[in-house]
C-alpha cells in the first residue's frame, strides 16, 4: 500500500470522525519510519575502543543466536568466550574477583555485538537497547552481581552512548553452563 492510500484513509478519517487529531497521529507514525542521526557510529566507535568484532560461531544446540519480532530483536545468552575459543571461567565469591567478573561480562557483551553485527549487517541499525539480564556464576553468598554485569552495561553505553542505556537484571546463578563465569542476554530495538 502506498502513502497515497494513507492519505486516502486520512482524508477518510477527517470525514467520518471527530477525534481528527487522533486518527492524524496514527496514520502519521504508519507513514514515518525513524532514522539514526547524523553522527550515530557505533562501529566506528567499536574502532576506537580497540575492539574488533568476529563472525559468531554456529550455535552448538537447538537454538538460533536471535530471534526478530517486529523492531524487537532478542538474543540469546552470550558468555564471555576469549578469541581463543574459550570461556573465563569459574565462580565469584570464589575463583574470580569482581575486576575479572567485570571483564568477562565486557567479553560477553563484545561476543552479543558480534551476533548483532551478523544479524543486522551494520551496528546503526540498533536503535536502543532496551533489556539486559546478566547472570553470575556466584556462590550463595557473593552480592556484587551488579558491579560485575556493569562491565556489560558500560560497554553498551561506550559503544551506543544513551541508546546503549537500558533496563537490566543482575541474578545470581549457582552454576552456567561449562562453569561460565557469566552469561547475558539482550532485548535491542532495532530500526528498519
Amino acid at each position: 500500500m502506498g502513502k497515497g492510500w494513507y492519505i486516502v484513509l486520512l482524508v477518510f478519517a477527517v470525514a467520518c470522525n471527530p477525534n481528527v487529531e487522533k486518527e492524524r497521529t496514527v496514520v502519521e507514525k504508519a507513514v514515518t519510519k525513524p532514522v539514526p542521526e547524523v553522527g550515530y557510529a557505533p562501529e566506528a566507535k567499536l574502532k576506537t575502543l580497540g575492539i574488533e568484532l568476529k563472525t559468531p560461531s554456529e550455535p552448538i544446540a537447538n537454538y538460533v543466536h536471535a530471534v526478530r519480532s517486529g523492531n524487537l530483536l532478542f538474543l540469546s545468552g552470550k558468555g564471555p568466550k576469549k578469541p581463543d575459543g574459550t570461556n573465563i571461567v569459574g565462580k565469584l565469591g570464589a575463583d574470580l574477583t569482581v575486576e575479572e567478573g567485570y571483564a568477562a561480562a565486557r567479553m560477553a557483551a563484545i561476543n552479543q555485538l558480534a551476533v548483532l553485527k551478523a544479524e543486522l549487517g551494520d551496528l546503526n541499525k540498533v536503535a536502543r537497547i532496551v533489556k539486559v539480564k546478566g547472570m553470575v556464576n556466584a556462590v550463595p553468598e557473593f552480592t556484587a552481581h551488579s558491579k560485575v554485569i556493569n562491565g556489560y552495561s558500560d560497554l553498551m553505553v561506550s559503544v551506543f552512548g544513551d541508546r546503549g542505556k537500558h533496563a537490566r537484571a543482575a541474578v545470581g546463578m549457582g552454576s552456567l553452563p561449562g562453569n561460565m563465569a557469566v552469561e547475558v542476554e539482550m532485548v535491542v530495538a532495532v530500526y528498519e
